[in-house]
C-alpha cells in the first residue's frame, strides 16, 4: 500500500532501521535515533543503485513522490540520476567559486597595502551595498543594467559619493577577474561617468593676506588653552585635523626634532614624519604642563582618554569668525599655496602634506622623502609665520559692527 503521511507520523523508530515502502522503488527509511530518509532503489546498466531523495519532514512525502517521478523520466533515458545529481552539485560549486561574492572577498584579502580601519570600511561596503544583490550570481553572467540597479540603491538615498566608492569597487573587483582568469569582460568600466553627481565645494582657507589676521585673533582667543595651542600647532604642522587630536606624546622624538604619525592614522599606509621646527617645539614644552602626564596631546576635556572633538576646533574657528571664511582643513590649502610662491618644490610639500602616493614603489619610500628639504620647509614656514604674527601685533583688529 502506498504511504500516507498520517501512517509516517504515526509511525515509531526500531532497535533496528526498517522501511516504509511507498511504491516504484521509493521508500521511507527510518533509524533507530527516529530520523527518517527518502530514498528511491533503482537499477540502470544492469545495477542496483540508491538515490537520496532528503530528510523528512523537510521533504514531504508529495515533494518525494514528484523527486522520484523527475528521477524514473531520466532513467527512462538512460541517465543515471546519482551521476545527474553529482554533476549538478559539481555545476554549483564551480558557480560559487565564480560568485561575484567569493572573488570579491578573495580580492579583498589581498590588498595588503590597507589600514585595518579601510580594510574594514570596504568589506563592510561590500556586504551592505553590493553582496545582498549581486553576491551570489557568477561574476560572468553579471551585466552592466545589473549593476546600474546595484548603483541607483544607493543613490536614491542621495549617499553619492558612497555609490561612486560603490561602483568603483565593482569595477576593482572585476579587473582582479580578469587578471586572474575567471572574466573577460568589465561591465562597470562601461558606466564611467553615468553617476549623479554633486558640485564640489572646496573647503574655505585663507588667503596669504588674511593670514596676519587669523594669527592676531588666535593670539587673543580666551577658550580652553589646549584648544588655542591646538590651532597653532594646526598652523605650524599643516597636519589634518584627526592626526593632530590623535597626536601621543610617545610619537614625539625631541632629539630628532620629528613627529612620527603611526600608519594606522594616515591616510597612506606608512608612518608619516614631520619635522618640528623650533617653535612647533616650544609650542609642546607649553603643553607639556597642562597634558603631559597623560598619553595624548590634545585630550577631551570630559574625557582625558580619548582625543579631542573635531567641533572643539571647529567651533574655536567659529567663535573667531571663521566658521565660512575658513576651515581647519583649510589651513593646509593656505600652508600649500604659499610654500609654492615661496619656491620651494611641489614634491616636497606633497610628501609633507602626505597626499597619497599612487606609484607604490615611491610609496615605499615616501615616509622619508626629500627628508632634509622638508625640515628646511618647515623651519621656514614657522619663522614665515611668527613673522606674520609680529607684524598683526601692530595690526589692529576690524572693528566690530554697529549692532
Amino acid at each position: 500500500m502506498a504511504l500516507t503521511d498520517t501512517a509516517i507520523k504515526k509511525t515509531r523508530p526500531a532497535d533496528k532501521p526498517f522501511k516504509l515502502y511507498d511504491g516504484r522503488g521509493l521508500y521511507l527509511l527510518v533509524q533507530p535515533n527516529g530520523a527518517k530518509y527518502w530514498r528511491l532503489k533503482y537499477r540502470i546498466s544492469e545495477k542496483e543503485k540508491v538515490l537520496a531523495l532528503g530528510v523528512y519532514p523537510e521533504v514531504t512525502l508529495a515533494e518525494a513522490r514528484e523527486q522520484c517521478l523527475q528521477a524514473r523520466k531520466l532513467i527512462g533515458k538512460g541517465v543515471d540520476p546519482v551521476a545527474a545529481k553529482q554533476a549538478a552539485k559539481r555545476q554549483h560549486q564551480a558557480q560559487c567559486e565564480h560568485s561575484f561574492e567569493n572573488i570579491a572577498r578573495e580580492w579583498h584579502a589581498k590588498q595588503g597595502r590597507w589600514t585595518i580601519d579601510h580594510a574594514h570600511r570596504v568589506l563592510s561596503s561590500l556586504e551592505k551595498e553590493i553582496f545582498p544583490w549581486i553576491g551570489a550570481k557568477p561574476i560572468g553572467e553579471i551585466t552592466a543594467p545589473v549593476i546600474v540597479d546595484v548603483v541607483g540603491r544607493v543613490e536614491k538615498r542621495n549617499a553619492l559619493g558612497v555609490a561612486s566608492r560603490v561602483l568603483q569597487r565593482i569595477s576593482a573587483v572585476y579587473r582582479y577577474a580578469i587578471q586572474t582568469g575567471r572574466a573577460t569582460y568589465n561591465p562597470a568600466a562601461d558606466l564611467a561617468g553615468s553617476l549623479t553627481t554633486r558640485k564640489v565645494i572646496h573647503r574655505a582657507a585663507l588667503s596669504r593676506a588674511e593670514l596676519p589676521e587669523f594669527l592676531s585673533k588666535l593670539q587673543v582667543y580666551d577658550g580652553q588653552p589646549i584648544t588655542r595651542l591646538a590651532l597653532n600647532f594646526v598652523v605650524l604642522t599643516f597636519v589634518r585635523s584627526r592626526e593632530l587630536r590623535g597626536a601621543r606624546w610617545e610619537e614625539f622624538d625631541f632629539e630628532r626634532a620629528e613627529w612620527r604619525i603611526p600608519a594606522e592614522r594616515m591616510k597612506i599606509t606608512a608612518e608619516h614624519i614631520v619635522p618640528l621646527s623650533r617653535q612647533a617645539i616650544a609650542l609642546l614644552d607649553e603643553l607639556r604642563p597642562l597634558t603631559g602626564s597623560y598619553d595624548l596631546v590634545f585630550p577631551n576635556q570630559n574625557n582625558l582618554s580619548k582625543p579631542m572633538s573635531e567641533n572643539t576646533l571647529l567651533y574655536a574657528m567659529y567663535r573667531m569668525g571663521y566658521h565660512q571664511r575658513a576651515t581647519v582643513h583649510g589651513v593646509r590649502a593656505t600652508a600649500s599655496t604659499i610654500l609654492n610662491e615661496m619656491g620651494f618644490r611641489p614634491d616636497v610639500i606633497e610628501r609633507q602634506l602626505a597626499h597619497a602616493e599612487r606609484n607604490k614603489v615611491r610609496a615605499a619610500y615616501h615616509r622619508s622623502e626629500h627628508l632634509q628639504e622638508r625640515r628646511q620647509m618647515m623651519q621656514t614656514w614657522a619663522d614665515f609665520v611668527d613673522s606674520l604674527a609680529d607684524k598683526a601685533k601692530i595690526i589692529p583688529l576690524r572693528a566690530k559692527e554697529p549692532a
